[in-house]
């Protein structure tokens, strides 16, 4: 009786089922006590981060170990095609030296286009990851695999694209440059109105930085939540409902479907956010 009751205690509701796979593996053990809070390290966004890199710049590389002159192969042309447009979308923007700028934005493009793409895996293959690793007495109690469903994550890179603005707005226009544009734009140069063009301008790097980041999360975030509800379609009847049929056909038709919108959703929203790292650091060149 007892064991019974304990094991119905460990039954997830819907919303615990929900809440059990958006929680991150991090430092502390547990969630987030606030909004920002650089003492938590989310390890999975961490690891799934830097090896979406790691498999972007091996991407590029194979690419261009491969490039020949002849005729190419439909790995070069894939690869070519996605250069071609990555500099077309740059020369239209940054008018001045693009040999630093081009490269980082094909990165951009191919480094999120990857961290997304890993929301089409099957929300719960962490279960079937432990049934394995239970054999070495290993369990991950937690793991959320999509880094850009994680705000911490998006925001960092939000936060690289504002340190690049600065940096090119110093090295374009001049520290004196620079400060001088602070102070006179928009309202113009008098002197009583330096104190409101600074607090404007300082408001303007600030809502870029947010908003770029806040867009890519809101976005995979909705769709991690999407696929959630798809799969507690699977396992309806787990929940004291008869309705495994339904279950099942809405799990596998909506899921199917879902999977094959989201591709759209995940190049679209790698390739907003690169065209927004140009269009910042193309405004970076320009002089009011």
């Amino acid at each position: 009786m007892a064991e019974a009751t304990q094991s119905a205690e460990h039954v997830l509701t819907p919303s615990g089922y929900i809440a059990e796979h958006l929680q991150n593996l991090n430092s502390v053990g547990g969630k987030q006590a606030s909004v920002v809070d650089f003492s938590v390290i989310n390890y999975d966004t961490v690891f799934w981060s830097v090896l979406c890199g790691a498999i972007a710049v091996l991407f590029l590389y194979a690419a261009a170990r491969r490039v020949t002159s002849g005729v190419p192969g439909r790995f070069q042309a894939f690869v070519e095609m996605i250069v071609e447009m990555v500099d077309d979308q740059a020369k239209g923007i940054i008018h001045g030296d693009r040999s630093w700028i081009a490269p980082l934005a094909l990165m951009v493009f191919c480094w999120i286009t990857m961290m997304n793409a890993i929301d089409l895996i099957p929300v719960d293959w962490v279960t079937g990851l432990n049934k394995v690793l239970e054999i070495f007495h290993i369990h991950i109690p937690h793991h959320r695999a999509v880094a850009t469903a994680d705000l911490n994550g998006t925001l960092g890179m939000s936060c690289a694209v504002l340190v690049l603005m600065i940096y090119y707005s110093f090295k374009i226009k001049g520290a004196g440059g620079f400060m001088h544009e602070l102070f006179s734009a928009p309202f113009g140069a008098k002197w009583y109105l330096a104190p409101f063009n600074l607090v404007l301008n300082i408001i303007e790097f600030l809502a870029k930085a947010v908003s770029l980041g806040m867009r890519l999360f809101g976005n995979m975030y909705a769709g991690e939540l999407v696929f959630l509800l798809i799969a507690l379609l699977g396992s309806i009847w787990t929940f004291s409902a008869d309705l495994s049929a339904l279950g099942f056909v809405g799990h596998v038709v909506a899921g199917a479907v879902w999977a094959i919108f989201h591709i759209l959703i995940v190049l679209l929203q790698a390739f907003i956010f690169m065209m927004l790292t140009l269009v910042y650091i193309g405004q970076a060149h320009d002089h009011h």
